[in-house]
């Protein structure tokens, strides 16, 4: 009887747990621009569970704790980059969806150009390789060929 009722409130209780994730409403900021400058570096940070979404758009637990440091940090009156400090300070590099340009950080930011030159460096290579086997397997004609045929 009594597992009855706990199948019962496990789903309300799953729903619960997964609320408490940090969702701030206009009333929970001093003014318009603290709450603009929460979203916009909400946008700007990535989820480290989730990696592709944004903390605004992630509902991950520790996204929630994230977006929670976020509003303390604002409502603690420091500035984005400091803020943004802090949380690198924390979570490193990565947290950042635009990471800075450094040692560290070198090969993500030529990885990009580096994978087009190897694409184009391989498809160079594979034309070249069709032409001389269409070159081998179909040779020119000579002069006395073409002398003939005419």
């Amino acid at each position: 009887m009594i597992f009855k009722h706990v199948s019962l409130l496990m789903p309300a209780l799953l729903l619960t747990g997964s609320l408490h994730a940090a969702v701030y409403t206009n009333s929970d900021f001093a003014n318009a621009e603290m709450e603009q400058r929460y979203w916009h570096l909400a946008s700007e940070l990535r989820c480290l569970v989730c990696q592709n979404q944004s903390l605004a758009d992630s509902n991950a637990e520790l996204a929630g704790d994230l977006r929670r440091a976020l509003y303390e940090q604002l409502h603690s009156g420091k500035n984005d980059q400091q803020i943004r400090a802090y949380l690198v300070a924390r979570y490193g590099n990565f947290v950042l969806y635009k990471p800075p340009l450094n040692p560290s950080t070198a090969l993500l930011w030529a990885s990009p150009a580096l994978l087009l030159l190897v694409g184009a460096l391989l498809l160079l290579m594979v034309l070249q390789r069709y032409r001389s086997r269409y070159q081998q397997q179909n040779p020119a004609p000579t002069a006395a060929q073409l002398d003939k045929e005419a």
